[in-house]
């Protein structure tokens, strides 16, 4: 009988967790459609969240364990469609063949329900982001299921296509598969996650990771300690790096988030923030490559210091620092000061 669904055995499967079993009772006991428990349970984690920790869970997981375990026992052909796949799933073994089944009735009423589980999984997760894009339809076999999983848009059948290699992939390894994450394919919207510069322009390029963990929290203090020298005709690495840092916050997370960036720069590095003439003289090179791009980071509110202690041993003095960064007494205390404000740190040396 043909039932029309947003994901089967093809999500389902892939779903398997690995990780302690936390069911209660073993196979067989009344867990699934056939048994004493039917859709309705509470608790569910909505897209986004780790696992479904939810009543169903453990029966799931359970099912999971069950399926992975026997996955030699488990046959599985893939037709790649334009749109999408047609898949058969099935076990000459009645009771792996019985699990097959029960696994896609709950696993659809989880995707109809946004009860989603492994969004561990970057590509299962990006899967069930789209289910509003495809189309599912499966007929129960005596042995299994035949899977036709489709969608008009070329992003989500590209989806649809990768994800049923993995599921392949489980079927053929069992557990060896389901430690791995599985990347997201690289066209329709991850194509469109390019470099970019979304504060500072041409310099510190960053990759948006919208779902990423941990993303940039507004309110963030951040001091950046630069002591790295290098090449003096040519641009500081280190001052190419603050660029990045204000470029993560400012568009490479979900949404933008405000920080306060203060660096002080002494050591190797003191002589970077001298005014073009002073540095010329100083280092025998014909500009300071360094200022257009301290200027830019001082435009975006980046607050810039150098150690006048530094400064003065390296035989220049405040006087030939360029007019938008501060001399402060010293490197020590200009960084116990910021740390005392709340900055977090961050050294940048050779």
């Amino acid at each position: 009988m043909k039932r029309s669904a947003l994901l089967v055995f093809t999500v389902a499967l892939s779903l398997m967790i690995v990780e302690p079993v936390f069911a209660q009772s073993g196979p067989g006991q009344g867990r699934g459609f056939r048994g004493g428990r039917g859709p309705g349970f509470q608790g569910g984690r909505g897209p986004g969240q780790a696992h479904g920790q939810d009543e169903r869970h453990d029966a799931d997981h359970e099912v999971f364990q069950f399926l992975l375990s026997n996955h030699d026992k488990i046959d599985r052909t893939v037709k790649e469609l334009p749109d999408g796949v047609e898949t058969l799933t099935e076990s000459d073994t009645p009771d792996i063949a019985d699990k097959i089944k029960e696994h896609v009735e709950w696993m659809e009423y989880r995707i109809k329900n946004t009860k989603p589980i492994r969004m561990r999984d970057p590509l299962f997760a990006e899967l069930f982001r789209h289910t509003d894009k495809i189309k599912m339809v499966h007929e129960d076999t005596e042995k299994g299921v035949r899977v036709t999983e489709t969608s008009a848009d070329p992003y989500v059948a590209k989806l649809i296509q990768e994800h049923a290699k993995v599921v392949s992939g489980f079927v053929r390894r069992g557990f060896a598969e389901a430690m791995k994450n599985h990347a997201v394919p690289r066209q329709g919207e991850v194509a469109q996650a390019k470099p970019r510069y979304p504060s500072i322009k041409g310099h510190g390029s960053v990759v948006p990771l919208p779902q990423a963990a941990h993303q940039p929290r507004s309110g963030t203090k951040l001091l950046v300690d630069v002591t790295r020298g290098g090449d003096p005709s040519k641009l500081n690495t280190a001052i190419e790096k603050v660029a990045k840092y204000v470029n993560i916050y400012a568009g490479a997370g979900a949404e933008p988030a405000d920080v306060q960036i203060a660096v002080v720069f002494h050591g190797d590095a003191t002589l970077a923030v001298l005014n073009s003439d002073a540095y010329a003289t100083a280092l025998d090179v014909p500009s300071n490559p360094n200022l257009d791009l301290l200027h830019e980071l001082h435009e975006s509110g980046v607050e810039l210091y150098v150690c006048g202690q530094s400064l003065i041993s390296k035989g220049s003095d405040p006087g030939d620092v360029a007019v938008f960064v501060d001399t402060a007494v010293s490197a020590l205390t200009a960084v116990v000061n910021l740390q005392s404000d709340g900055y977090a740190y961050l050294p940048l040396g050779n």
